[in-house]
């Protein structure tokens, strides 16, 4: 991508010598929370790593620079499946839980602090199951998914959307996403509950899945036809 140095480290320059409209971020989240605000001060900008916006001044920044400079900041939705949906229950008050499960191959994972030292010799192994703001930084390239569930339920946020990342031996060329999420109780007493499972064929030992590649390139057609307008906007 142009502007990019082999470092990770967008060069500010080069973007506002070329006068992007768009400028695309695949890399690392370490380019959004060290650049991001720079970028919008050129051009809208399109987030590919949304683990880095658990960071919360990360997400301050952007939105501060978004609305000084009149540019907009889309997040990929990537693998997670129900966006919008999981977006309306939210904004009419309807959503109580939101989990999300992120199982593959040891291989798959690029993992970073303290869960780079878990063993997962057994068949599965669960390495982490918490909030997803505790996740993000320790597996910056493999909680994306969840991050972009934190951002369509802002209700609920980083802090309270669930992110369970799992070893599994068995799923060499594979990556399966669950999430799960309830509603409160209706007259009856039982609750509103959706469960999707996905299963993306995926090359072993790679992050992405393939059905995911497709996925991001939808978002940035769509993004191309979205309003320019500040703030955070999942696409």
């Amino acid at each position: 991508m142009a502007g990019v140095g082999a470092d990770g480290i967008v060069a500010g320059r080069r973007v506002r010598e070329r006068h992007p409209d768009l400028v695309v971020e695949v890399a690392h989240p370490q380019i959004i929370q060290e650049s991001g605000a720079q970028i919008l001060h050129h051009a809208n900008l399109l987030v590919g790593s949304p683990s880095a916006l658990a960071d919360q001044a990360t997400e301050q920044r952007l939105l501060e620079a978004s609305h000084r400079w009149d540019h907009a900041v889309f997040v990929a939705r990537g693998a997670l499946w129900g966006t919008e949906d999981i977006t309306r229950l939210d904004a009419a008050g309807g959503l109580q839980s939101l989990r999300v499960t992120m199982a593959t191959h040891p291989d798959g994972f690029r993992l970073e602090g303290p869960l780079a030292a878990v063993s997962s010799t057994e068949h599965r192994t669960v390495l982490y199951e918490g909030p997803v703001r505790g996740l993000c930084p320790f597996a910056p390239r493999n909680s994306n998914t969840m991050a972009a569930a934190a951002l369509a339920a802002p209700s609920l946020g980083f802090d309270r959307v669930v992110g369970v990342l799992v070893a599994d031996l068995s799923l060499a060329d594979m990556h399966v996403v669950d999430v799960e999420l309830t509603g409160p109780p209706g007259p009856t007493g039982r609750s509103f509950a959706v469960h999707t499972h996905r299963e993306n064929p995926a090359e072993p030992g790679a992050v992405t899945g393939s059905a995911t590649v497709t996925a991001f390139w939808r978002s940035l057609l769509g993004c191309c036809q979205l309003p320019s307008r500040p703030g955070i906007h999942l696409c």
